[in-house]
C-alpha cells in the first residue's frame, strides 16, 4: 500500500478494494475525491489481467457493493476498456491495462489524496 502523501479515507470503502484482490486485480488506486468534487466521494480504480478477470473484478466489486448497502448501476459492459460500477458516494472503474494507459483517471485528478494498493503480479 502507497500513498501520495495526504491524509485518505478508504476505509468505508476497504471492502470492495479487498474483493478486488481476492479476485487479482492490478495496481488498485483509492482516490478521495470528497474535497475536490460534487459527484462522488471516492473513486476505486483497479486493472484488470483479461477480459475474463475483468467480468470477475466487476462480479466482487457488485457484491461488495451489494453487502455494504449500495445500490449501483453499471455503465461499459459491452467496451473491453473500461466498466463503471457507480454506486452514487463511489465509483468503480475497471480497466484493460489499454484503456487504463488511454484514460489515465489517476493523472486527471492527481490533486486528490489517494492511495495504492497493490495486487499481485
Amino acid at each position: 500500500m502507497t500513498s501520495n502523501g495526504n491524509e485518505c479515507a478508504y476505509e468505508e470503502y476497504l471492502p470492495i478494494i479487498e474483493a478486488l484482490r481476492d479476485k487479482h486485480a492490478l495496481d488498485i488506486d483509492f482516490i478521495d475525491l470528497s474535497g475536490v468534487s460534487g459527484f462522488a466521494d471516492a473513486f476505486i480504480i483497479a486493472t484488470a489481467r483479461s477480459e475474463i478477470n475483468a467480468q470477475s473484478l466487476r462480479d466482487a466489486a457488485e457484491e461488495a457493493l451489494e453487502a455494504m448497502g449500495f445500490s449501483h448501476k453499471i455503465e461499459g459492459e459491452t467496451s473491453s476498456r473500461w466498466l463503471l460500477i457507480d454506486a452514487g458516494n463511489v465509483v468503480v472503474h475497471i480497466f484493460s491495462r489499454a484503456g487504463r494507459e488511454f484514460y489515465k483517471l489517476e493523472r486527471l485528478w492527481g490533486d486528490a489524496p489517494s492511495m495504492r494498493f497493490d495486487g499481485e503480479e
